[in-house]
């Protein structure tokens, strides 16, 4: 029994916060999703990548410096190591002691607030398929029992998307592009994907019609201003992920 969204609805709501909570909170930590949720947000995007002992987490970068009291890869680092590490003091005192999060952790809370998830896979270089692959068993697992909101998988790395493909087909798929290379299209359509999530610099009148002919849906990050925003929306996206919580009102 398939656990994705009928095709051809889209349940997702427009506004998207970025990593939680923006730059409001320590992002991909669970005191940012608890933020977002109090500015009233009710989808997040995140980013998903593996331990060295297959445990799926959330972190943005490759390394832990910027984000942690950590060093090194992240990927080649046990959870039991990573779990202990803090992962809120770099952003402000008050989130001091902030654990890293886990994919479980974060399904839990958005199930508990009935809320949908845009999940990035950000595989460490190198182990982008077994990322793909973890990442969506994992998914299918954990909203197994929560078919109405399945939650959004996405990756700039098709490697990834195809292990999601093969793991678990029923989630649905977006390819996420900072630039419009030579076969995006295809490439997308090849990797049965929903949807296309670019740089919201790149989306015009033409490129939306072009994505929308291939029957998929449009989203942009990360999208700060009030003009960028006006702009997306006159053109009619389907998803607007933003760090400006405290600008745009998810209802807008």
């Amino acid at each position: 029994m398939s656990v994705g969204p009928t095709p051809g609805l889209w349940p997702y709501p427009r506004w998207v916060a970025h990593r939680g909570a923006g730059k409001l909170a320590p992002e991909n930590t669970l005191a940012a999703f608890r933020l977002g949720a109090s500015h009233g947000y009710c989808m997040y995007e995140c980013d998903a990548k593996l331990s060295a002992d297959g445990v799926v987490f959330l972190l943005h970068d490759d390394t832990l410096e910027r984000t942690t009291d950590g060093a090194g890869v992240a990927g080649e680092q046990a959870w039991s190591a990573l779990s202990q590490l803090d992962a809120g003091g770099w952003h402000s005192r008050a989130y001091a002691g902030e654990p890293l999060a886990t994919l479980q952790a974060v399904a839990h809370h958005c199930q508990a607030q009935g809320h949908w998830l845009n999940i990035e896979i950000k595989p460490t270089p190198g182990t982008e398929l077994a990322t793909g692959r973890a990442v969506a068993e994992a998914a299918a697992r954990l909203w197994a029992n929560d078919a109405a909101r399945t939650p959004l998988l996405t990756s700039f790395q098709p490697e990834a998307l195809k292990g999601a493909l093969e793991t678990a087909p029923q989630l649905p798929r977006g390819l996420l592009l900072d630039t419009l290379w030579t076969g995006w299209l295809d490439a997308a359509r090849a990797l049965g994907c929903v949807a296309v999530v670019c740089n919201h610099r790149l989306w015009d009148a033409a490129t939306v019609a072009q994505a929308r002919g291939a029957g998929l849906r449009t989203l942009a990050y990360t999208v700060n201003d009030a003009p960028a925003a006006q702009r997306l929306l006159d053109l009619g996206l389907d998803g607007i992920i933003t760090d400006r919580l405290d600008l745009f009102p998810p209802g807008r």
